[in-house]
C-alpha cells in the first residue's frame, strides 16, 4: 500500500476549461490527462466572482465548499445552497450552472469521475477509523478545519489543512487523528 502527501502550498493554479478562474489539480489519471481525456480528477477551485460553469460532458462531478461562505449554485434551473451547515453537492457535467457567491470568494474541492469509466464517493470524517470501501481503487484524504494525522501500516502522515493524502486501495483500518472534519474521496471502476 502506497501513500503520497500533496500539500495545498504546493497546487499549481491553472486557468478554468472556460477561462473564468483558475483550478489546481491535485491528481488526475492518467497522469497528465487533459480536460477532454481523465478518467477522474480532483482539484480545489478559488471561484471570486459570480457565472457559469465550465461544461463537461460524460462527467459526474460533486463540489465542496472548502473555505468562505458558500455558494449558490443553479444546476439547469435548480437553485442549491452550499454553505457550512450544507456544503456539498454532486451533479452531471452535462447540466447546464452557473454559481452566485453567498458573500465573498470561495475555495471548492471537485471531484470528477468518467462515466462508464469511474465512479465517486465523498463523505466527511473526523478523528477515529475508517475502512475503504471493497471496490476503491484509489483514495484521497482532505483535512478542512486544522492538522490531521493518518496512520498507515505504523507510518504517521502528518497533514495541514488542505493537504491531501493519496492511498492506493487498501483494506485495512486507517486511523485518523485530528481536529474538526476532513473529506474521504473514493474512487473505483465504473462497472455499470
Amino acid at each position: 500500500m502506497q501513500a503520497r502527501v500533496i500539500r495545498n502550498h504546493d497546487l499549481i493554479r491553472v486557468p478554468w476549461k472556460n477561462g473564468g478562474g483558475t483550478t489546481a489539480e491535485v491528481a488526475a489519471f492518467p497522469e497528465g490527462a487533459t480536460f477532454e481525456t481523465f478518467g477522474w480528477r480532483v482539484s480545489m477551485a478559488d471561484v471570486a466572482s459570480d457565472g457559469p460553469f465550465s461544461l463537461f460532458p460524460g462527467i459526474d462531478r460533486t463540489l465542496i465548499v472548502v473555505e468562505g461562505d458558500g455558494i449558490e449554485l443553479d444546476v439547469e434551473g435548480i437553485a442549491y445552497t452550499l454553505d457550512s451547515a450544507s456544503p456539498k453537492l454532486s451533479f452531471s457535467g452535462d447540466d447546464i450552472t452557473t454559481g452566485h457567491l453567498l458573500s465573498g470568494p470561495i475555495r471548492d474541492l471537485n471531484v470528477m469521475t468518467r462515466c462508464g469509466r469511474f465512479r465517486h464517493r465523498t463523505r466527511f470524517v473526523e478523528s477515529g477509523v475508517a475502512l475503504l470501501a471493497e471496490e476503491t481503487t484509489v483514495a484521497f484524504l482532505v483535512p478542512l478545519d486544522g492538522p490531521f494525522d493518518v496512520t498507515l501500516d505504523s507510518t504517521i502522515h502528518s497533514l495541514e489543512a488542505l493537504d491531501t493524502l493519496m492511498l492506493d486501495a487498501m483494506q485495512e483500518l486507517i486511523l485518523l487523528s485530528g481536529t474538526g472534519r476532513a473529506v474521504l474521496i473514493e474512487l473505483m471502476p465504473d462497472h455499470s
